[in-house]
């Protein structure tokens, strides 16, 4: 019976010590938190594309994950702050307007590893976020735990504009454009000089509305410019853009999704969708978390373009046999010499 006993209490020993080493592997476990911009998680756009590859990587890793939405821009620190608080190993913000935030906190939480995207940040010496240029910033101003993940989004809306030049029957085309900041301005002027590649005399109009979130301003700007003859739409701008391609579908227009294939996630106006200006956002960041996951993520910008395939067309779908061959060949001509270099968007920072 002694001897039953014994064994008894080696086992229970053994299986304890076996939990308790499992518990061990669940808590190292990376934690990767997102904090998305305003349009929230189901923008369905680059908030949602953002979270579609920390899910991704979180299934091929084992990472734990998490997001959390801000509602208006004053809830980024305290949502950065969120998760540093709950000890995450990663945090990943979504979007230009989260720029200063990420750089402050990035500062304040040194241990932590940041991720950006669209935004590429640079303090300078002396600036809040990076006062001390020798000690905690490259030589280059940029923060050591953060990383830009950046698009050269004039490249993919030229190659929407080519398209569009080529399509339009009135020769005018379109922008319903969100807030005016860097990865809207470069679409913009990407499709307008796509579109004056392709058709010389088009007619571009574009309107910046300062918000992402108000498809009613979006489809009523779509709306007037239809009504001065447009009849291809971009809608750059993640909801408000989306107003913008719902205007063109109801006057049974064609129109031009952005960020994401819209075909897939804007299911109302899929119809009218020529295609969509892709920025690979979820590979961007699925990418990132791999080299997170095997220690080789560095800080600095790492540039998503036509070259590396970051950035590119959504199929035609629908409109496929609708769109001539010649203007097909125009586009993969305009695709080729972006890949070599030897054409050139138009946009200047």
């Amino acid at each position: 019976m002694r001897k039953m006993f014994s064994l008894s209490v080696v086992l229970l020993v053994l299986v304890a010590t076996v939990l308790s080493a499992c518990g061990g592997a669940a808590s190292t476990k990376l934690k990767i938190g997102l904090v998305t911009d305003v349009g929230g998680v189901n923008d369905k756009s680059f908030n949602q594309s953002a979270w579609t590859g920390v899910q991704k990587a979180a299934t091929e890793f084992g990472y734990d994950t998490k997001y959390i939405e801000s509602k208006q821009p004053t809830d980024y620190e305290k949502n950065i702050d969120q998760f540093a608080t709950e000890k995450y190993d990663v945090i990943i913000t979504v979007g230009f307007m989260m720029g200063d935030a990420t750089a402050a906190k990035a500062k304040q939480y040194p241990a932590i590893k940041f991720a950006i995207i669209d935004s590429s940040y640079f303090p300078t010496k002396d600036s809040v976020a990076c006062p001390d240029t020798v000690k905690d910033c490259y030589a280059d101003g940029g923060l050591k735990n953060v990383t830009s993940l950046m698009f050269q989004e004039d490249e993919v809306g030229f190659l929407a504009g080519v398209l569009a030049g080529g399509m339009t029957k009135t020769g005018t085309v379109c922008t319903v454009s969100g807030v005016e900041i860097p990865p809207v301005v470069r679409y913009v002027v990407g499709y307008q000089n796509g579109a004056k590649w392709m058709k010389a005399d088009v007619k571009t109009l574009n309107v910046y509305i300062p918000s992402f979130v108000d498809p009613a301003k979006g489809k009523e700007t779509g709306q007037s410019m239809i009504g001065q003859g447009c009849d291809v739409v971009f809608g750059v701008g993640g909801n408000t853009g989306n107003g913008g391609l719902l205007a063109a579908k109801e006057k049974s227009l064609m129109a031009i999704g952005v960020d994401v294939d819209q075909y897939n996630t804007y299911a109302e106006v899929k119809d009218a969708l020529i295609t969509s200006a892709q920025k690979n956002v979820d590979v961007a960041v699925y990418e990132y978390l791999k080299a997170v996951k095997g220690g080789a993520s560095k800080a600095g910008m790492i540039t998503a373009n036509i070259k590396n395939g970051g950035v590119g067309l959504a199929p035609y779908h629908d409109w496929d046999s609708k769109i001539p061959d010649a203007v097909k060949a125009k586009v993969k001509e305009a695709t080729d010499a972006l890949k070599a270099g030897s054409l050139a968007t138009g946009y200047k920072p």
